[in-house]
């Protein structure tokens, strides 16, 4: 009985290890596919029909952005989520829509679309800078901002940092709204320091940018994009998307992202509350984060309102884009 136990013992460690070398062969395979027969400099167009500017600063880098000032009145600031193939491309239906009737303007934040894509720190403090600083050195007056998903959290610091430079502040899927997590394994990881390990994991060369290829690859892209749609997505934003990603740099911010390192902890207490400014928040289904807490924070803040744009699942100026745009000028016009 013990011998024939043995065999099996061996059959199984036997077969764990086929499976372990099929792996690391995979593995290998793939990483040498990504550096010789993958290109990482793909010719990237404009996202908007419009002036693209560089604002070059020691703190921020370069950063990119559209600028269509052919309007009058308060300027509009359009802040594009963060994931791995962000750019203002994100936010070309609103500054389609409201160019030549204000000036509008379309950041591409650090690490992302034609901005700087070098290898340095990438934190909430950077972002949020480069939005003040924007504001500081090229708009020069008071501006609503119009933030996708994270960007909203990016552009709450901002507004607190700097609220005589926003006037008010739109957020579209904000995240920052799901309930507090109090169970044992979330204290745990907060204190382990979970996220900075999982960032020198993903962040080895030898693996960052193989991995990141996976991530960013056609099917992938199609696959996250999928479920932010309820109907079709449209082929030039996987087109887009895809080329951002397969530049120069192109993982060095959301490996950052990926690793969570670029959320604010506890977001809805220690930023949202210091809002003194309007908010809206349009926001109806989204795969990646929930709004289980925004109805307490709409009853507890009268600055605060929200509207629900249905049916969307994350980017309702694409799906609903007529409705997302009668919320937005009916909120403006109240201010």
């Amino acid at each position: 009985m013990r011998k024939r136990t043995n065999k099996i013992g061996k059959g199984v460690m036997g077969g764990l290890g086929s499976l372990l070398t099929l792996a690391g062969a995979a593995a290998t395979g793939w990483i040498v596919y990504s550096r010789k027969f993958i290109s990482h400099d793909q010719q990237l167009e404009k996202a908007m029909d419009a002036d693209l500017h560089e604002l070059e600063n020691e703190d921020i880098g370069r950063v990119s952005y559209y600028a269509d000032t052919s309007g009058e009145g308060t300027p509009l600031l359009l802040l594009h989520s963060v994931n791995a193939a962000s750019s203002a491309f994100e936010m070309k239906p609103i500054f389609e829509r409201f160019r030549n009737e204000r000036p509008v303007y379309a950041l591409d934040l650090p690490g992302f679309g034609f901005s700087e894509r070098s290898e340095r720190l990438y934190d909430p403090h950077l972002f949020q800078r480069a939005i003040s600083i924007f504001l500081a050195e090229i708009v020069r007056q008071p501006v609503d901002v119009v933030a996708l998903s994270l960007s909203s959290e990016f552009a709450a610091l901002a507004a607190i940092e700097d609220s005589q430079n926003i006037r008010s502040l739109v957020m579209i899927s904000p995240t920052g709204f799901n309930p507090p997590k109090t169970d044992r394994i979330t204290e745990v990881t907060n204190k382990s320091g979970t996220k900075s390990t999982l960032y020198s994991t993903l962040a080895v060369p030898l693996w960052n940018r193989p991995l990141f290829d996976l991530i960013s690859s056609r099917p992938s892209i199609q696959f996250f994009l999928n479920k932010s749609f309820e109907g079709l997505v449209p082929e030039r934003i996987v087109d887009y998307a895809y080329y951002t990603a397969h530049q120069p740099g192109a993982a060095y911010a959301p490996t950052y992202f990926l690793s969570g390192k670029l959320f604010t902890s506890e977001v809805r207490e220690t930023v949202y509350k210091k809002l003194e400014i309007p908010v809206m928040v349009v926001y109806d289904h989204d795969p990646y984060t929930n709004f289980e807490m925004l109805p307490m924070m709409l009853r507890e803040n009268e600055n605060w309102q929200g509207v629900r744009v249905s049916p969307t699942k994350g980017l309702p100026h694409w799906e609903q884009p007529e409705k997302t745009f009668e919320v937005m000028s009916g909120f403006w016009a109240e201010i």
